[in-house]
């Protein structure tokens, strides 16, 4: 079972970038999904996350308004869509998923304690 986290790269400040997590041997849409990012010299923190169903979704306050999480079920994928961003918002992302399929809300998925599988992460450089 795998996640591979991809869509990374340069970008300038004010402009937007899709980031898609997808899955091998694991079927999403059953599972809570997470975005977290690391800057450098900095811990990893939460960015999104939304739940199996889709109707339920969180943001770090750094991501509101202006990042988006959604599924695509068909591609077996789920996504981040990032716009205006920052020179702050530089860092690598990360996609996770936790162990437990169908969760109900039992656990905080804001939390990087609630997943145990997680991708390699992919590089998103923003240039002022």
């Amino acid at each position: 079972v795998q996640l591979q986290a991809y869509g990374g790269g340069l970008v300038q400040a004010g402009g937007s970038l899709r980031l898609s997590c997808a899955a091998s041997g694991r079927t999403l849409s059953r599972y809570y999904v997470g975005w977290f990012r690391q800057a450098p010299g900095k811990e990893r923190e939460f960015v999104a996350a939304i739940s199996w169903t889709g109707d339920t979704t969180y943001y770090a306050d750094s991501a509101k308004g202006r990042f988006i999480i959604f599924r695509d079920n068909a591609k077996n994928t789920v996504s981040l869509q990032m716009n205006s961003l920052k020179p702050d918002d530089a860092a690598v992302y990360y996609c996770a998923s936790p162990s437990f399929p169908l969760d109900v809300g039992r656990y905080d998925y804001t939390r990087e304690s609630s997943y145990n599988l997680w991708g390699q992460g992919t590089q998103v450089t923003v240039s002022s």
